[in-house]
């Protein structure tokens, strides 16, 4: 079983985004997903408890969902993007995954961290 992780930077500012809620999915049948947790980003620009109860995850396809939209509402600007969707595989078991977040009003970028 892998762990999990994430971090959301606001490279318009060079900071952590606080405050960023976000959603975490495994992939069910079909092109279903079903929804894992949820929580908001801390001053780090990280989610403490990411996995929820589930401490580890199984390999199979995942999803994080970024509430972008409502994060850059909060601080009175307008985005592009009104959410964004990282979908990624989980092929390994006992191995650590991090999904980082670059972000800014009409960009984002992601990549396997580690």
């Amino acid at each position: 079983m892998s762990t999990l992780s994430t971090h959301v930077l606001d490279t318009s500012t060079g900071r952590p985004a606080e405050g960023l809620t976000l959603v975490l999915e495994a992939k069910a049948a079909g092109e279903s997903f079903l929804e894992l947790s949820r929580g908001v980003t801390n001053a780090d620009g990280r989610v403490k408890d990411l996995l929820g109860t589930a401490s580890k995850l199984a390999p199979g396809v995942y999803r994080l969902t970024f509430d972008t939209g409502a994060w850059f509402q909060s601080r009175g600007q307008k985005g592009f993007y009104p959410y964004v969707q990282v979908v990624f595989e989980i092929a390994a078991t006992d191995e650590h995954y991090h999904v980082p977040l670059l972000l800014s009003p009409y960009g984002f970028s992601t990549y396997r961290g580690s």
